[in-house]
């Protein structure tokens, strides 16, 4: 966390004089699935939830909040990301960031007769990530991905290290419209005194000029001791995307 403080203060102070025409972007995507799974993909809501993500930004700099609930309305989790873009120049790209997070619980009330009432639970995080990748060609690219999360809240984890290696094939043709993304990666998560090793993958089907595509995503655990992990997760997401550019005159 602090390297990605150290990229932002560093950045803020060396925009040149040409950067005063900046493209500025928006997008965000709005997603509804069958199983809510957490960005640490071993944890899940275990219910259906809906996922607001946001994009806004200029040049290398963004501003992405990611809102999570329960298809009740409850809140899961929020993820209020700053990030900025250190490289993106030929095959190579790096980027980093940093965040506030909160993980939202429901915890039952003392006992008292027939009641069922329960209370939500806010516990705070704060992270920083670095995500260096490398293209191989315009459709297949391989990368890693390194974040540490500090837990500031009693009750919380209190060091939190979630490292991966991804690859991406996108893309794939079914017919002249239709294409195939696949995503799959390796991660290791250690969490405190507690770690593991997990492997994920996603397939992605879209179509050409529609805004809506769908996911099917699983997370298998090869080895672990941490406490709430699954040895097997899988869910289908529908999610609606947009994207807009604006450039200052």
């Amino acid at each position: 966390m602090s390297f990605s403080l150290l990229v932002f203060t560093h950045a803020a102070f060396t925009q040149s004089a040409d950067s005063a025409k900046m493209v500025s972007h928006i997008s965000g995507n709005l997603s509804l699935t069958n199983n809510g799974i957490s960005v640490i993909p071993t944890f899940t809501l275990g219910k259906p939830a809906a996922i607001f993500s946001l994009s806004m930004g200029k040049n290398r700099f963004s501003f992405d909040p990611d809102l999570r609930f329960s298809l009740s309305g409850k809140p899961w989790g929020f993820i209020f990301w700053a990030r900025y873009q250190v490289l993106n120049k030929g095959k190579f790209r790096m980027s980093t960031g940093t965040h506030l997070g909160i993980a939202y619980s429901s915890t039952p009330l003392p006992a008292n007769g027939d009641s069922k009432e329960e209370v939500t639970v806010a516990k705070r995080y704060l992270a920083g990530e670095l995500s260096p990748g490398y293209s191989l060609s315009k459709y297949i690219s391989i990368g890693m991905y390194y974040m540490y999360a500090h837990g500031i809240d009693p009750g919380t984890t209190k060091n939190t290290h979630f490292v991966t290696i991804n690859s991406s094939f996108s893309n794939i043709k079914l017919s002249n419209k239709v294409s195939l993304a696949f995503n799959p990666q390796v991660y290791y998560l250690k969490m405190d005194a507690n770690d593991g090793c997990y492997l994920t993958a996603g397939v992605t089907v879209s179509k050409k000029q529609v805004p809506v595509s769908m996911t099917v995503f699983i997370n298998k655990t090869i080895q672990t001791n941490i406490p709430g992990s699954s040895d097997f997760l899988w869910n289908t997401t529908l999610t609606y995307s947009f994207h807009r550019k604006y450039r200052q005159l």
